[in-house]
């Protein structure tokens, strides 16, 4: 498994418990981007900061690989799609990983990626 940035920022909401489960229980990994995009939120608040952080140092965090950057290249090419959206979805293709996202419609496109929306009812 692997989390798209909006799991990762949704998981510290008193309301998304199922997800904070979902993660203790199953220790996805998280792109690189995925610390970039979420860390470096420009209305970060610092209490949010100390738990992201935290949960950062524990997280196995897969590197943006040549591979991974060739991949978003071509998913690009395909369609508009922002930068982070295509070397996250990139990083869980070429690792085999389902994406844990809320955000099922941005990737549905996109063949050979296994989606999760962790919110769905």
């Amino acid at each position: 498994m692997l989390l798209d940035s909006n799991s990762i920022s949704y998981s510290i909401k008193p309301e998304f418990a199922k997800l904070c489960e979902l993660i203790a229980a199953q220790s996805p990994a998280v792109s690189a981007i995925s610390y970039v995009e979420v860390l470096g939120h420009h209305q970060l608040m610092e209490l949010d900061k100390q738990d992201f952080t935290a949960f950062f140092d524990t997280a196995r965090i897969i590197p943006i690989a040549q591979a991974v950057l060739d991949q978003a290249v071509e998913l690009r090419q395909q369609r508009k799609m922002s930068l982070g959206d295509s070397i996250i979805s990139a990083t869980a293709i070429l690792n085999s990983l389902t994406l844990i996202t809320a955000n099922i419609d941005d990737f549905r496109w996109i063949q050979n990626i296994k989606l999760l929306d962790p919110l769905a009812k």
